[in-house]
């Protein structure tokens, strides 16, 4: 008896959209999808009849298919596509079966259904990313000149705005989103043979009847080919790869890629680097949601099993959870470059998993980030009193600045450090302090005090710079 992965222990992708193009199912679908489409494009190249690429596409559907049994045929193989291969050849009319998996090797079927899943899946990552994009840049707009306290290393640094934060989200969303479509539009499909000679391909007879679209073209873009010398019709077979890739709707690669692990690289990274994204604006979420600080708070937070008053930043939480996945993922993905001879053992199988789980982390966290985006009340009342928390303290840095043009830069910070030390030490205001100052400095006699230590008046350019930010589409 044995239970299937209902993802009970992985809350951040269940039930979201990526989990459902990342199943068992989702990939078997992709690896017939993969077969179909091989078998159709020999069919365009004059390798197969025209039947033979019809019959294989409408036997090619996974519900006719057991999941678990492949699953467990495969440990004798090592991989899904032998046993996969000979239950679609039994399933296809009898005429069609010599034109199943003709001249491919397990690798090509698996590779390219790795990229239709990645493909797939990033359509509904992509989506989540710009529903979040644009909930974020809603509260940057909202929350433009909406003052908080900056803080750096954990303590508090100088003022900003809430509207410059959320700009930032935006900006490494969009990022995001960048990379990821850029991966998505180059994944490529893989068609190589045994070795990546493509000598397979050549080594079958064209049938007798092969249509051919035009004389002398095999209505693909590429030549029809000559008889050789032992009576089999030479093709072009870069054409057989151009025509193959077409049906996929991927790009066409420039070498077969059994050892050239480019393409999982690079979706490695670019999913990486999404979840990192996302985990920044969590990771400021789960701090500005802090019980002592409450600037933020997701909308519909989630139960406490023990505490019935807490409402926990759920979505928040699993963007994280996700974020610290993430990378050890990636890693054993750009592990597998390090690949051997024509076709690796160990290095392409160590693959499958990692680039799932990543597509699926990635995928619950997109849709997390937008669901957190769309739901974040801020609490522009409790920015503006933890603005106060330091009695003044927050706005150092500027009276420094304007300290040091009348008194220097060494006694300015003489005197400052001494007035800080003294208000936090009385628990009073700085500027209360540093009325006895100017009595004691004459230098820095008719000062404005209460406009200089007014953090609200002292953003810099938060407005402008979170305009500029919105201005990118």
């Amino acid at each position: 008896m044995y239970e299937s992965d209902a993802g009970l222990l992985a809350p951040g992708r269940a039930g979201s959209p990526a989990e459902a193009t990342t199943g068992d199912s989702a990939f078997l679908q992709a690896m017939l999808d993969a077969e179909a489409a091989l078998t159709r494009a020999q069919s365009a190249c004059g390798l197969a009849p025209a039947e033979a690429g019809r019959a294989v596409t409408r036997t090619a559907d996974a519900d006719r298919f057991d999941v678990r049994d492949l699953a467990l045929r495969a440990r004798s193989g090592g991989n899904p596509v032998i046993p996969l291969v000979v239950d679609l050849t039994a399933a296809v009319p009898e005429d069609a079966r010599p034109y199943v998996h003709r001249g491919a090797t397990s690798q090509d079927i698996l590779d390219t259904a790795a990229m239709l899943v990645a493909s797939r899946t990033l359509a509904t990552v992509l989506d989540d990313l710009e529903r979040a994009a644009g909930e974020v840049a809603r509260h940057a707009a909202t929350h433009r000149d909406t003052q908080m306290a900056g803080r750096t290393l954990t303590q508090h640094a100088v003022p900003t705005t809430f509207g410059l934060k959320a700009a930032g989200w935006r900006a490494l969303i969009l990022d995001a989103r960048d990379r990821l479509s850029a991966v998505r539009a180059s994944l490529p499909a893989q068609l190589g043979g045994a070795a990546g000679t493509l000598a397979a391909f050549s080594a079958f007879s064209a049938p007798a009847a092969s249509p051919v679209a035009e004389e002398g073209t095999d209505g693909q873009g590429g030549t029809d080919g000559q008889e050789g010398t032992d009576g089999r019709r030479e093709v072009d077979l870069l054409a057989l790869v151009a025509a193959y890739a077409r049906e996929l709707g991927l790009a066409e690669p420039v070498l077969p890629w059994h050892t050239l692990r480019t393409p999982i690289a690079d979706l490695a990274g670019a999913l990486a680097f999404t979840a990192g994204a996302l985990g920044k604006m969590a990771a400021d979420v789960l701090t500005l949601s802090r019980t002592e600080i409450g600037e933020v708070e997701e909308e519909e937070g989630g139960d406490s099993s023990a505490l019935p008053h807490k409402a926990n930043p759920v979505h928040a939480t699993l963007i994280a959870a996700a974020a610290r996945r993430a990378p050890g993922l990636a890693a054993t993905l750009y592990g597998s470059l390090a690949a051997e001879d024509e076709r690796p053992a160990g290095a392409w199988h160590a693959e499958w998993e990692p680039l799932r789980d990543l597509l699926r982390l990635v995928g619950g966290a997109a849709h997390d980030g937008a669901a957190l985006a769309a739901g974040l009340r801020v609490v522009p009342y409790t920015m503006r009193e933890n603005l106060h928390l330091t009695d003044g303290l927050i706005v150092s840095e500027r009276l420094a600045a304007v300290f040091a043009d009348r008194i220097g830069r060494a006694r300015a910070r003489e005197v400052l450090a001494a007035a800080a030390d003294r208000a936090h030490s009385e628990t009073t205001d700085l500027a209360d302090v540093l009325f006895d100052v100017l009595r004691e400095e004459p230098e820095l006699a008719g000062l404005d005090l209460a406009e200089l230590t007014d953090p609200t008046r002292y953003t810099g350019c938060a407005g402008p710079l979170t305009d500029r930010a919105l201005e990118r589409r």
